[in-house]
């Protein structure tokens, strides 16, 4: 799966670390229907580090179409809200 970061670039993730990505997007999901902001910031600020962390980031110059997309981590509950598809910020 390709994860882009908005502002910051591409990283490719295995399937195995997808299970743990569609976790914390579930309960990011929660943190919004609460509008929870703190928990919310909190948690985007996790998954950008989880793709950072056990992805690998894909070279500038490579182009490939994403399949899931990140906000900054200060992105806003209602900016965040406006990217979501029906299944989240990470499908599947």
């Amino acid at each position: 799966m390709i994860v882009r970061i908005i502002g910051e670039g591409q990283y490719r993730l295995d399937d195995a670390l997808i299970e743990d990505l569609n976790a914390l997007d579930e309960r990011l999901q929660e943190y919004l229907e609460a509008g929870d902001e703190a928990h919310f910031s909190a948690l985007l600020h996790q998954m950008a580090q989880h793709v950072r962390h056990r992805g690998t980031p894909l070279a500038d110059d490579e182009l490939v179409q994403s399949d899931a997309i990140l906000p900054p981590g200060d992105a806003t509950l209602d900016e965040v809200l406006a990217l979501l598809g029906d299944e989240g910020l990470i499908p599947g």
